[in-house]
């Protein structure tokens, strides 16, 4: 395998003709010209195959893994535009704001950081007994978080109801690259990311009327009804998508490969680009069982931390840890300010979410009309029928932009709150909203595209970074804007976010070259 200095000496007709981990051909010759496109991953010939499982199958686990990630957001941001009813609802236990804010502070700590847990289980034990597991343990808490009597009991849950809902960062859209050919995840993820996204700004946006209509506790009796739902969704309809496609390809027949071998490569790819005769049968019961453990869970607890030599993994951690830092600060001030003088929005004061919510329709639009169309595209006419992850990149550059631009927006106009200004804090909020939308759909995709089966290690160091960053900000913002207005820490956080942004850059452009240098380090994983 090539060093880096080798990799970077490489001449552009030298590298567009390696095939490192990540680029694939989804366009055979004959393809180029009649745009048929060749599967990969290429799927086995079993039944079993998360890749050859009927449509409806795959929408119903997808619909899933979105609705679980939509409600593990929910249920964290939910009480956001209703701490100052904790005095009504605790006058025994009085709290200043920067001390309730750590009930939002705790919450975005664990929903990455748990992962570090979640991931190396499913790829021990699988994605379904982790889900379960997982959508089970944020049940439990938030009922736990109805009946608290204490804001120590209260906390408490709250970071377990967070841990139980960290699984929906990474081992939900591990399942979806599990399910999805690589010229049909940009889409499928997009799905995935409009539930993502709205989930935090739906829990804001509906917090306060359910709080001031219907009191304290019924907001977490709602959460929990919810968080109910999503956990008989995942016994009834996802089935275990981990599935070791090169054993079940040995065990089948070495006649087959033999075979393939003695064909031309067209004839190879006519029958890449049409579905395999599957062998066997998966019925519907036999799809809710549960595998049993495989490999090693100590080097699967390792795993994810080698995956911080891979150049992309770096590349969307700080895209995603710097917009969903902003989103929860976001979230836990812009109530706080709508809510005091001059505005005195209160029950009204989630009403800060719109201009997010509008933000993440857009986004996802924009997502879903390019995130594919995009890939195939150059394969069809740069890529001679190669799929490049660094195709997928350049989508990211206007939402990256406006996203930056966004916390300076939103800064300066909660500095100096009364008149219109709440119109400036509402669409600084909907600017960081539409870049969000981005980092799952085209950042996700990437990891999955260019580092194949080490993606959900790689999701554990995004969610893992995502989640202290997001934790950090939340729990020194609230002092931070008393003290010195909101302008400062909104104008630094636009600061940091322009520069990881700029990151984006260098691995458009370097991008094949750094996975042709760090290609020993995925393989050796398989």
């Amino acid at each position: 395998m090539a060093s880096w200095r080798e990799a970077f000496a490489l001449s552009k007709s030298e590298v567009n003709e390696r095939m490192p981990p990540g680029t694939v051909r989804i366009l055979g010759q004959s393809q180029l010209t009649d745009g048929r496109l060749v599967r990969s991953p290429k799927p086995s010939r079993s039944a079993k195959d998360p890749l050859n499982w009927p449509f409806w199958q795959k929408v119903a686990a997808l619909l899933v893994a979105s609705i679980y990630a939509f409600i593990a957001n929910f249920t964290s941001s939910v009480i956001a535009p209703v701490l100052q009813l904790w005095f009504v609802a605790y006058p025994q236990e009085p709290k200043s704001f920067s001390d309730l804010s750590y009930l939002i502070a705790v919450s975005s700590l664990l929903l990455g950081s748990s992962n570090i847990w979640w991931v190396p289980l499913s790829n021990w034990a699988g994605r379904r007994p982790v889900l379960l597991l997982a959508t089970l343990l944020m049940t439990l808490c938030t009922v736990w978080c109805a009946v608290a009597k204490s804001f120590g009991s209260l906390l408490a849950a709250r970071i377990l109801q967070a841990a139980g809902g960290g699984a929906a960062d990474s081992v939900a859209p591990a399942l979806i690259g599990d399910m999805y050919f690589v010229h049909e995840r940009g889409r499928a993820m997009a799905v995935y990311t409009i539930f993502l996204s709205s989930g935090a700004i739906t829990g804001g946006l509906c917090g306060g009327y359910l709080g001031y209509a219907h009191g304290w506790t019924n907001i977490f009796w709602v959460s929990t009804a919810l968080a109910g739902f999503v956990f008989l969704g995942v016994v009834f309809f996802v089935p275990e998508t981990l599935f070791d496609r090169v054993a079940e390809d040995t065990s089948s027949s070495s006649g087959d490969a033999k075979e393939a071998g003695a064909k031309d490569v067209e004839t190879v790819e006519t029958r890449a680009a049409s579905p395999p005769e599957l062998q066997g049968s998966f019925t519907y019961l036999e799809s809710l069982g549960l595998r049993r453990p495989r490999g090693s869970l100590v080097r699967y607890f390792v795993q994810p931390w080698r995956t911080l030599a891979l150049p992309g993994t770096w590349v969307v951690m700080l895209h995603y840890a710097g917009l969903v830092g902003g989103i929860v600060t976001l979230s836990v001030i812009g109530p706080q300010i709508l809510s005091a003088p001059p505005y005195l929005w209160g029950e009204n004061a989630g009403l800060i979410n719109v201009g997010g919510l509008i933000g993440t329709l857009v986004g996802y639009l924009y997502t879903f009309v390019l995130a594919d169309s995009r890939l195939k595209r150059q394969a069809k006419h740069q890529g001679h029928g190669l799929a490049e992850p660094e195709s997928r990149l350049p989508i990211m550059f206007f939402p990256l932009f406006i996203a930056t631009s966004g916390f300076f927006v939103f800064g300066f106009c909660s500095q100096y709150p009364g008149g219109s200004r709440w119109v400036g804090m509402e669409i600084g909020y909907g600017m960081i909203s539409f870049g969000l939308t981005q980092v799952p759909s085209v950042g996700f995709n990437y990891l999955i595209d260019a580092y194949q089966h080490l993606a959900a290690d790689c999701f554990t160091m995004v969610t893992i970074l995502r989640a202290i960053v997001a934790f950090a900000w939340s729990f020194f913002v609230a002092s931070w804007v008393e003290d010195r207005g909101a302008a400062e820490p909104f104008g630094i956080f636009g600061m940091l976010m322009g520069l990881f942004a700029l990151l984006t850059v260098p691995l458009w452009l370097f991008g094949k070259r750094m996975r042709i240098a760090t290609s020993s380090l995925v393989l050796k994983q398989e």
